[in-house]
């Protein structure tokens, strides 16, 4: 079953047969797109889903879609990655109210947007993305199952750049938001691979993923300079002479949220846990100009463990 699927496999195809009673699932980023569908495809084979979302009411709205499927219901929880009052008040809620979750899916982020900082300094897409996560993550992993799951959405965009523990912030280096978000997106990956090896041992496990090219409000910050110099980047790890990325490239919200939830629950643990997925499938690692893979850097347990490190000391979150 965990190898059948690929890029064009839907949320509902990749779920198909499987009863997702009894299952509780956070998601977070549920308001649109991607956690919308996925959210949407949970409750629909029976899960009950605690969708995380900055903006209820937008959330409340995108929920009007959801039809529970096997006893699948949803609740909605606040929840600000910019600002880690936020995510701490969250957590504890969820910590408090004491009910256990099978799988994680951290799936709400921003991409390329103008220089800004979160509400405690950090530079917005790390802040946002890696850290607002990671302090929410690590706040709320008491509460996962033995035989739970860790999802980090990441993103071809990690190939753009490594982290830089020296500046994360942009202090030192001019700020450039591609760079920032590629930045923000191998950090993703990296937090999988050290979750993973600090949690295998108690049955827990983490991946990331790249959902697919899908035009999503994730490009609402980008100015059509941006998104040319986007796909040029795309263009050339592809070795294709032509920016334009076709139309069938593009997947839709249910093919996108697919590898989501197969990699949450499909795939076998052992294959996915503190791996990079793409396309519903393990992605081979890559060097140089390549369509598809996942950089060295971004699998790599001593610069895993430097970030988790950097992070703790960043957040105040031992």
């Amino acid at each position: 079953m965990a190898n059948q699927f690929g890029a064009h496999s839907t949320t509902d195809e990749v779920l198909a047969g499987i009863d997702l009673s009894g299952k509780r699932v956070l998601v977070t980023g549920v308001s649109t797109g991607l956690g919308a569908e996925t959210a949407r495809a949970l409750v629909a084979h029976g899960a009950h889903v605690i969708g995380a979302a900055r903006d209820l009411d937008k959330a409340a709205w995108a929920a009007r879609a959801f039809q529970p499927g096997n006893g699948g219901s949803h609740e909605l929880v606040e929840l600000d990655l910019a600002s880690l009052a936020s995510v701490r008040a969250c957590a504890a809620a969820l910590v408090a109210h004491g009910e256990p979750l099978d799988v994680i899916i951290a799936n709400a982020g921003i991409m390329a947007c103008p220089f800004m900082k979160t509400a405690d300094g950090f530079e917005m897409q790390f802040g946002t993305n890696h850290l607002g996560h990671f302090v929410l993550v690590n706040s709320v992993a008491s509460l996962l199952r033995t035989g739970g799951r860790v999802v980090m959405l990441s993103s071809r965009g990690h190939r753009v750049s490594d982290i830089d523990l020296d500046d994360p912030n942009f202090e030192q280096t001019p700020y450039e938001e591609i760079t920032a978000y590629g930045r923000s997106k191998t950090a993703n990956i990296l937090f999988a691979v050290d979750f993973d090896r600090r949690h295998r041992a108690q049955g827990i496990r983490a991946t990331a993923l790249h959902p697919g090219g899908i035009r999503t409000e994730l490009t609402r910050h980008m100015t059509p300079e941006k998104l040319e110099q986007m796909r040029q980047i795309s263009a050339q790890a592809r070795g294709d002479e032509s920016p334009a990325v076709p139309v069938s490239a593009l997947k839709t919200l249910a093919q996108g949220a697919a590898t989501s939830v197969w990699a949450g629950f499909v795939a076998a643990a052992d294959d996915v846990g503190g791996r990079y997925c793409e396309d519903c499938h393990v992605a081979s690692t890559v060097e140089g100009m390549a369509d598809k893979g996942v950089r060295s850097y971004a699998l790599d347990p001593d610069r895993a463990e430097a970030l988790w490190a950097k992070s703790e000391e960043m957040t105040g979150a031992a």
